[in-house]
C-alpha cells in the first residue's frame, strides 16, 4: 500500500445540528447525501489512494454503515475513536499498521468539499518532505482581545490557515503521535503541530476557499447553497419482460396477483429495471447489464432491489443527490392503480429518499402492440440527479 488515509470522525460536535437533531454533524445529509458519504468519496475515487480508514465512535455504527455503504468492499473496518482527537487520530494510524503505507493522509470528516487537487499537491509534497498540509494565506486583519476589546493587531503577514488532509510519511507520523502521547504538558490542535513539535519537517501547499469545514448550522446552509448550484443530469431507463406461466408478477417491488408471471434471469422487475437504468444513465454509468450481465448464474432468480441499491450507490458515490424518480409502466393487465402507493413507498426505502420524490405511473397501449395483446409488461423511467 502506497497512500492510505485516516478520516477522523469520532467527533460527537453538534453545534452544527437543527433544532431537536442532535445527529452528528458528519452524518447529517447535505443535499440528501450524508456528509462522510461525500468526504469517503472524495479519496474513494482518487487514483492515489490504496486504503481508507474511519475513525467512529462506538455509538455511530449504524449511521457509519449507512453512510459508508456506497464504497462497501472497498473501505478497511472502522475502528473506534478516544476522548480527544489525538487519540482517535494514533487509534487510525494503528489500525494501518498492517498495510504498511509509505504515507498516509489524516483528514477531518467534516470537510466534504476536499478536491483532487488539494489531495494531489498534499502527497505531491510527501515526495520531498517528511509532512504536508494545504493551507491559505491569511487575508484579513487579525486582532487579539481581552475583555471583550481589542488588545491589539496582530501582524498577519507570514500566517496561514491551515486545512486537511494533512501528509507525513508514515512511520514518522505515528513515532510523532507515540512521543505526544507520552508527553505531559503539551497541546496540540492537528497534526502538523505534533509533527513539528517532533522536528519532522511539514511542507505548505496551497489550500483551496472551497475546503471548508462544516461546524456551525451556518456552514451547513452555505454548503447547501453551493450544492444547488451543481450539475443537474437526468437518465431514462427503458425495460421489457415477457410472460409465461405463473400466479404473480413483481412491479417497483411489489408482488401482486396474476395469472402469469414476468420471464428473466432475475426476478424480472421490470419497474427496478428500468428506474436502475436511469440512474446508471444519469452518472454515466452503463447499464444494468454491463454490471449484472444475465451471462453470470450469480444473478439468476435474483431480488431487483440488489441492482437499484447498487445503482443508487454509484450516485451517492459520485456525490450526487436524487432529485426525482418518474416510472411509468405500460400494461393492460394487471391493473396498478390499487398497488400505486405501495410501489411508491418501496421505491423510496429501496432509494433512501421520501415519497414525494417517486412517481409511479400507469397507461395502456389501447390493445396495440406486445402489451396490448397482453404478451408483456413494458416499463419506462426517468431519474433526475443533482451532482456537486
Amino acid at each position: 500500500m502506497s497512500t492510505a488515509v485516516v478520516i477522523v470522525a469520532a467527533g460527537r460536535g453538534t453545534r452544527a445540528s437543527e433544532a431537536g437533531d442532535a445527529l452528528p454533524k458528519q452524518y447529517r445529509r447535505l443535499a440528501g447525501v450524508p456528509v462522510l458519504t461525500r468526504t469517503l468519496g472524495a479519496f474513494a475515487r482518487h487514483p492515489a489512494i490504496a486504503g481508507i480508514v474511519s475513525v467512529i465512535h462506538p455509538e455511530d455504527r449504524d449511521h457509519y454503515d449507512a453512510a459508508a455503504a456506497p464504497f462497501a468492499g472497498r473501505l478497511l473496518a472502522p475502528v473506534p475513536g478516544g476522548a480527544t482527537r489525538q487519540e482517535s487520530v494514533l487509534a487510525g494510524l494503528e489500525a494501518l499498521h498492517s498495510e504498511s503505507p509509505a504515507s498516509v493522509l489524516i483528514h477531518d470528516a467534516a470537510r466534504p468539499f476536499v478536491s483532487a487537487g488539494v489531495i494531489d499537491r498534499v502527497t505531491g509534497a510527501l515526495e520531498r518532505s517528511d509532512g504536508a498540509l494545504p493551507a491559505l494565506a491569511v487575508a484579513d486583519t487579525l486582532k487579539r482581545g481581552a475583555g471583550g476589546a481589542v488588545a491589539e493587531t496582530v501582524e498577519r503577514a507570514g500566517l496561514w490557515a491551515a486545512q486537511t488532509p494533512q501528509g507525513f510519511r508514515y512511520d514518522a507520523i505515528v513515532s510523532a503521535h507515540h512521543a505526544a502521547r507520552a508527553a505531559q504538558g503539551h497541546t496540540f490542535t492537528d497534526d502538523a503541530s505534533i509533527a513539528e513539535w517532533h522536528g519532522m519537517g511539514v511542507a505548505l501547499v496551497e489550500g483551496e476557499a472551497g475546503n471548508m469545514k462544516l461546524t456551525t448550522a451556518d456552514d451547513f446552509a452555505l454548503a447547501e447553497q453551493r450544492l444547488a448550484a451543481g450539475e443537474t443530469r437526468v437518465g431514462q431507463g427503458f425495460d421489457v419482460h415477457a410472460f409465461e406461466a405463473g400466479d404473480h408478477v413483481l412491479l417497483c417491488g411489489v408482488r401482486i396477483p396474476h395469472d402469469k408471471s414476468l420471464a428473466g434471469h432475475s426476478d424480472a422487475d421490470v419497474g427496478l429495471h428500468a428506474v436502475t437504468d436511469a440512474l446508471l444513465g444519469a452518472v454515466g454509468e452503463g447499464d444494468i447489464g454491463s454490471h449484472f450481465p444475465p451471462s453470470d448464474p450469480r444473478w439468476r432468480g435474483a431480488s431487483s432491489a440488489i441492482f437499484l441499491r447498487d445503482a443508487a450507490a454509484r450516485v451517492q458515490a459520485r456525490g450526487g443527490a436524487l432529485v426525482h424518480v418518474d416510472v411509468t409502466l405500460i400494461c393492460e393487465r394487471p391493473k396498478i392503480g390499487p398497488h400505486r402507493e405501495a410501489m411508491r413507498d418501496t421505491l423510496a426505502a429501496l432509494l433512501d429518499t421520501e415519497p414525494a420524490r417517486v412517481s409511479v405511473k400507469a397507461t395502456t397501449t389501447e390493445g396495440l402492440g406486445f402489451t396490448g395483446r397482453g404478451e408483456g409488461i413494458a416499463a419506462l423511467a426517468t431519474a433526475t440527479v443533482r451532482l456537486p
